[in-house]
């Protein structure tokens, strides 16, 4: 099995790809079968993003892991042979500016807009071209997939999305407008727009997995189904797994 190692600049991580590439070998990236991630689930969507169509089996050599297996050095071929599948659909946000720009990004986790100035947000919200909130006075708001629903988004209160569910997750973040509005379930297949109301008064950024755009006056998101991130799991030890523990502790 052909292997391509990548790091985080951690200790831990580079000293166990040096390990590891010694012991199984590493190609470059174009020769490759297999990306073996070594880090935290940081590097694991950086890893995402710069590289489509192989699979990519994460060891955990960061903090929280995720997105990642246990780490262990022996018996690496096998368990990438026997790892489950995972296939991810990202976010496709386009942002545009009161620049007059359009900023275009992908976000595997969520897309955010978060208030930029002392404050709250005044957001429209529309789903498939009708206004479905004429406005939400909030500190920000986050469209989040079922594989990013307990990064950022479960930190805000939102839901836990099964992985099979078809669904995505729109959470509000410190809600004012309406009084405790915490969100909705929305189908994969919606198209979400935030209007920025006020934008000179109450600036607002928005971010797509750490991308962030400064001054929006309007945000889309769809879900890009061209694009499939596939990641690999030990057996019994996938997302949904996982996301089925996050909901009992």
């Amino acid at each position: 099995m052909k292997m391509h190692f990548i790091a985080s600049s951690t200790e831990a991580a580079v000293t166990a790809a040096e390990r590891l590439s010694e012991r199984y070998g590493h190609v470059p990236l174009r020769e490759a079968e297999v990306i073996v991630a070594l880090g935290g689930d940081g590097l694991m969507l950086s890893v995402m993003h710069q590289n489509r169509g192989l699979p990519v089996y994460g060891m955990n050599r960061g903090t929280v892991g995720f997105l990642m297996n246990s780490y262990s050095e022996a018996g690496l071929p096998a368990r990438i042979a026997a790892a489950e599948e995972t296939a991810v659909n990202p976010l496709a946000m386009t942002a545009g500016t009161t620049d007059g720009h359009e900023h275009c990004a992908l976000a595997i986790n969520e897309v955010s807009l978060l208030r930029a100035g002392p404050q709250a947000a005044r957001l429209q919200i529309s789903v498939n071209g009708k206004v479905r909130m004429q406005e939400l006075v909030c500190d920000g708001a986050l469209l989040s997939t079922p594989a990013g629903s307990t990064a950022y988004n479960y930190s805000a209160n939102g839901p836990i999305l099964p992985l099979g569910s078809d669904v995505l997750a729109l959470t509000a973040i410190a809600a004012f407008r309406p009084r405790r509005w915490r969100g909705a379930i929305l189908p994969s297949t919606a198209t979400l727009r935030f209007d920025v109301l006020e934008p000179d008064k109450r600036p607002v950024m928005a971010d797509a997995d750490s991308r962030g755009v400064d001054s929006v006056l309007w945000v889309e998101i769809r879900t890009e189904t061209s694009i499939s991130h596939r990641l690999l799991f030990d057996p019994g030890h996938g997302l949904e797994e996982r996301l089925m523990r996050e909901q009992f502790v």
